[in-house]
Order: structure tokens, then C-alpha cells, then sequence
């Protein structure tokens, strides 16, 4: 009686497909189909051994082969330690792995589950010594070929960035990509330019971030602004119209946000020591009425300030307090914040006042040569806007130059201007405006 054949055992396959990046993708028929299409006609060539495609597709579109962490790599590695397959099917062995260390992890996984690896480019099998050094050689020519084509790419990035090109990421704030280049983004670059200028005039951090907060202002991803990421925009040189690469900075193509001096006023205090930025005058709000405040009973008021959970809190109190701990004055300290601000109200409501701008033109013309009564009221009219252009020692300054006193009482503030420094004043108003035409 005649032996029946033998039924040979069915080796399950599963075809893996690999490409680094997404482009063509999109495609109907692209690179990952091609792959698996030639891997495909080369299981069905074994079909008379018994090999079998199964049903899952393990396709890695857009991921490098320098890492495992791959998703359709990770399943086909559960399913194999699932023992739901027999044989991996790949195009060429860098499709599965470019990384030596890493391959060998991979085959130290297929000889535990007895999977046997193939590549239907490249003939060798992974049971045997000698198929083991062909694959060892060929996956060292596939490192060899990955580093070289990172160098290759890290060459040509360095070389981008010294011509000042925008080489990719994502845009900082105050810019929009367009056309693989920066352009600038108005409403953000005021932004970027109004952080710079507040920490320049001395603002602590964090009060910069409670005024942003108040704003509504949010960083390029829609949320609030916080300190970390108000230090990355200060030390970004991308500001200045600068291309950087590995610490080295390069002319860019896109336009500068902020200017040169505003940078180095801001890094000037970055770069200062903690103890050194705790004492130094810009390192708070300095105090504008200084040596021109006095409380109900004439007795002068010094500035004095205390922090309370982070936060820095001025005020003037009385001196006679402070000494002798006197109780005879009903107003022995006033907010800083407060006081000033009734103060400046009153002297930008002073300086527009026709009395004033004829009294300042009359004095101006006799240094100021051709100066008009309307050049004069239109400076004037501006010292709003550029009261805050001025820094906190300039303002202190013009506060100095107008205000003659200040004195408190239980009904309000009494506050005493003189005319002699407006003249002082117009000048340093038109030297902020030359400035700024000239930026």
C-alpha cells in the first residue's frame, strides 16, 4: 500500500513596508505599494512550500529607520510574539532597520518565536553562520550609507543657514512662513517688540506677565504667555534678523522685529548677577515722586516697597513714621502705583492746554530755530504715546522737570506744576520722535 504524500506546513508571512518620508504618499499607487506588491509576487513564487500571506498589513509611511519605534513595527513584533507569524517579508533589509544594534535586537526576537526572516532583493537566511555575516555586512553598509546621508543633510543645512535661509520648524512668534521664508506678522511682531521693551524699562518678569495676561496676549499656539516662554522670545536671535546654527549667527533673509540697542539694553540685565539685578534702580519701577511728596502734616514721604508672594508692592511713607513711629499723620503711607498715576494724568492734561503750548513755544524759539506754535502743540499732543516709549528714568526725570510738589490730604492729592521745565520736556519729547522716524 503507497505512503500518502506528505502535507507540508503552512508558513504564515507578513509583508513589512517602510518609507522615511511622507512625500508621495498621497499618491494612489506610491512607494509602501510597490514594496509590498513585490513582496507579494515573491510569497506567492513559494506558494508550493507553503508559504501563505496573512491578512494584516504592516505599512510605516513617514518614519525613519534609525529608531524601532515604529507603529506597524511594533505590531507586527506583538504578532509575532502572539506566534501569528512565521516569516517577515521585507524589499531590502534597511526597510526593516538601518541601525545595527537595532537589527540585532530584531533577530534575537525572530529566533525566540523561530521566525525567519527574508528579503526578496537580497538572498541569505538568517538560520545559518553564513547568512548571519552576509546580513551583518549588509547592515553595515546600510549604516554606513544612513550616517553618511546625515552628514550630507547636515552639511547642506549649515550651509543654508549661513546664506541666512529659513531651513523649516515651526515660525517663532512675530513671523508667518511664506513660501519657505519668514515674512513678518504685524500684530505679533508688536507683541514680540512690547515684551522686549517692558523688560528693557526695567519690569520685573513676572509683572510682565500678569500686563500680558490682563492683554489677552497668547503665544503662537493660542495660550498664555508664561515666564519660560518669555525668556525663550527674549534670547531668540531670529529678532534681530539673524539666521543661528550651533551657536554661530548669520545674516538672515527676513526682516528684524527688534532693534539692536533695545537687544542689548534687554540682555545687559539678563546677563546681570541675581544680586546685582535685586539692587539695581531698573530692576523695579523706580519711584517718580521722590523727594516731592509730603503727607497732611508737611512731612515728607520717602518711597519704600515689600514683597509679598512674588510680588513687589510700592508706596511712599511718611518719614516721621519711619523714625519715631509718629501716629500724629492720618495718612502715613499711599500706593506708589496710585499717586503716580493721578500725577501723570495731571501733567499729560497740562502739557496739551493752550496756556502751555503758547508759554513752551514762546521759551522754545530762542534755542529751537524756526520752531512753530504748531509744531510745538503737535509734540504736545503726542506725549501720550510717547510717554511710554520713555524709559522708567526718563520719565522720572520729566516728573522732576514739571512737578514742583505734591502734597497729600484726607481730600485728595494738592499737586503744585512749574512751566520752567516744559522746554527741557519738548526736547526730549522730539529727540523720542527722531528716534523712532529714524528706526
Amino acid at each position: 500500500m503507497s505512503e500518502a504524500p506528505a502535507v507540508k506546513r503552512k508558513l504564515r508571512c507578513a509583508v513589512y513596508t517602510r518609507k522615511s518620508s511622507e512625500e508621495g504618499l498621497e499618491q494612489e499607487f506610491n512607494s509602501l505599494d510597490a514594496q509590498r506588491e513585490a513582496c507579494e509576487a515573491y510569497i506567492a513564487s513559494q506558494k508550493a512550500e507553503g508559504w501563505l500571506l496573512v491578512g494584516d498589513r504592516y505599512d510605516d509611511g513617514g518614519f525613519s529607520g534609525g529608531t524601532l519605534e515604529r507603529p506597524a513595527l511594533q505590531r507586527l513584533l506583538r504578532d509575532i510574539e502572539a506566534h501569528r507569524v512565521d516569516i517577515v517579508v521585507v524589499y531590502k533589509i534597511d526597510r526593516l532597520s538601518r541601525a545595527l544594534m537595532d537589527f540585532a535586537k530584531l533577530v534575537e526576537v525572530f529566533d525566540r518565536n523561530q521566525v525567519t526572516f527574508v528579503s526578496v532583493t537580497q538572498s541569505f537566511n538568517t538560520t545559518t553562520s553564513m547568512g548571519r555575516l552576509t546580513l551583518n555586512v549588509l547592515l553595515s553598509f546600510a549604516q554606513f550609507e544612513r550616517e553618511v546621508i546625515g552628514e550630507r543633510i547636515r552639511d547642506k543645512f549649515a550651509a543654508s543657514r549661513r546664506k541666512g535661509m529659513w531651513m523649516g520648524g515651526w515660525a517663532p512668534l512675530g513671523y508667518d512662513i511664506k513660501d519657505r521664508k519668514l515674512v513678518t506678522n504685524e500684530p505679533e511682531a508688536k507683541l514680540v517688540q512690547s515684551m522686549f521693551k517692558r523688560f528693557a524699562r526695567g519690569l520685573q518678569p513676572q509683572l510682565i506677565i500678569e500686563q500680558l495676561a490682563k492683554e489677552g496676549a497668547l503665544n503662537k499656539n493660542g495660550k498664555p504667555i508664561d515666564k519660560g516662554y518669555l525668556y525663550r522670545i527674549l534670547h531668540n536671535r531670529v529678532y534681530l534678523g539673524e539666521a543661528v546654527h550651533k551657536g554661530t549667527s548669520y545674516p538672515g533673509e527676513h526682516e528684524p522685529i527688534v532693534e539692536k540697542n533695545i537687544w542689548e539694553q534687554v540682555h545687559t540685565l539678563i546677563t546681570a548677577s541675581p544680586q546685582a539685578r535685586t539692587k539695581r534702580p531698573l530692576g523695579r519701577t523706580p519711584a517718580l515722586l521722590k523727594g516731592l511728596i509730603f503727607g497732611p502734616s508737611g512731612c515728607a514721604m520717602t518711597p519704600a516697597h515689600t514683597q509679598k508672594s512674588g510680588r513687589l508692592y510700592r508706596y511712599y511713607v511718611a518719614v516721621d513714621t519711619i523714625k519715631t513711629g509718629s501716629r500724629a499723620n492720618s495718612i502715613r503711607r499711599i500706593g506708589a502705583a496710585e499717586i503716580e498715576a493721578v500725577v501723570i494724568d495731571q501733567i499729560k492734561k497740562l502739557v496739551q492746554s493752550p496756556e502751555i503750548v503758547v508759554a513752551t513755544w514762546r521759551a522754545a524759539r530762542k534755542t529751537i530755530k524756526g520752531i512753530t506754535e504748531r509744531e510745538v502743540a503737535d509734540e504736545f499732543r503726542r506725549f501720550d504715546e510717547l510717554w511710554a516709549e520713555l524709559f522708567p528714568a526718563e520719565q522720572a526725570r520729566i516728573v522732576q522737570l514739571l512737578v514742583s510738589r505734591v502734597e497729600i490730604t484726607e481730600a485728595g492729592a494738592d499737586i503744585t506744576l512749574k512751566i520752567k521745565g516744559l522746554e527741557s520736556v519738548l526736547s526730549d519729547l522730539r529727540g523720542t520722535l527722531d528716534r523712532r522716524n529714524a528706526a
